[in-house]
C-alpha cells in the first residue's frame, strides 16, 4: 500500500550480486575460522598426542604406572614395543599393552594431593 514498486525494485537490485563475489565473501569468512580451528584445536591435540606417545615409549622397568582401568602397579619387565609386565600386588604380575597405560609415575615421584597443590 505505502510501498511503491520503485522501492521494491531498488531493494532487489542492491541485494543481488555475482556468484564470484559471493564465493569470495565465503572465503573471507571461512579462512579466519580455519586459522582459529588450527591454533585452538588441531595444533594442541597434535602436541598432546606426541607427548603421550613419548611417554609410552619411555616406559622403563621400575616405573610406577596407572593402567586404563585405574589399576596401579610397578613395571617389572618391558616385553616388547607393545607390551609391559606390571606387578599389581606382591607376586601378582599381569601383561598389559602400552596403549592401556594411562599415566606413568616415575620412581620416587610423590602422588599429588589437593592439600599439597594449594
Amino acid at each position: 500500500m505505502f510501498i511503491t514498486e520503485a522501492f521494491a525494485q531498488a531493494g532487489d537490485a542492491a541485494g543481488g550480486g555475482s556468484a564470484l563475489g559471493s564465493g569470495m565473501e565465503m572465503l573471507f569468512l571461512f579462512a579466519p575460522l580455519m586459522v582459529v580451528w588450527y591454533f585452538f584445536l588441531i595444533r594442541p591435540q597434535r602436541a598432546q598426542v606426541k607427548k603421550r606417545q613419548e611417554m609410552l615409549t619411555n616406559i622403563r622397568r621400575g616405573d610406577n604406572v596407572v593402567l586404563g582401568g585405574g589399576i596401579t602397579g610397578k613395571v617389572t619387565k618391558v616385553i616388547d614395543d607393545a607390551e609391559v609386565e606390571v606387578e599389581i600386588a606382591d607376586g601378582i604380575k599381569v601383561r598389559a599393552l602400552r596403549a592401556y597405560v594411562a599415566e606413568v609415575r616415575v620412581k620416587g615421584e610423590p602422588v599429588k594431593t589437593e592439600a599439597a597443590a594449594s
